[in-house]
C-alpha cells in the first residue's frame, strides 16, 4: 500500500461551493476510484490560507496506469471539469502542475 497527500488552493469565494459539491460527489467518480485502487481518500480544508491537502491509499500494482486510467474517464473528466475552476495550484506549481504530490516524512502505524 502506498500513502498519497497532495496539495493545492482553494479559490475563496469558491469554497461554498467545493463543500457542496464535495457533499454529494457523483457515484460514476467514486466507482472509478475505488476502480483504480483507491481507498481511504480524503480532502481536508484549512483556513484561511484556503489550502486543501487530500490523503489517500493506493492498493494496487500500477499507479501510473491507474492514474491515467481515471483521468482518461469521460464522467472522471466532467467532474474535474466542474471543480477545477474552484482550485487553483500553488505558486511554486511547475508548468502543467495542478495537484501537487508531497513528500511522505513520517508515518505511525
Amino acid at each position: 500500500m502506498q500513502r498519497i497527500g497532495m496539495v493545492i488552493k482553494l479559490n475563496a469565494d469558491k469554497i461554498d461551493e467545493y463543500k457542496r459539491l464535495h457533499a454529494n460527489v457523483w457515484p460514476d467518480v467514486l466507482d472509478m476510484i475505488k476502480t483504480c485502487n483507491i481507498q481511504n481518500y480524503t480532502i481536508f480544508l484549512r483556513e484561511p490560507e484556503n489550502l486543501l491537502f487530500s490523503y489517500y491509499e493506493y492498493t494496487g500494482n500500477d499507479y501510473k496506469a491507474d492514474v491515467a486510467k481515471m483521468a482518461a474517464d469521460p464522467k472522471t473528466q466532467e467532474w474535474w471539469s466542474v471543480c477545477m475552476p474552484c482550485q487553483k495550484p500553488l505558486d511554486t506549481a511547475k508548468d502543467g502542475e495542478w495537484w501537487i504530490e508531497m513528500e511522505d516524512v513520517f508515518h505511525l502505524a
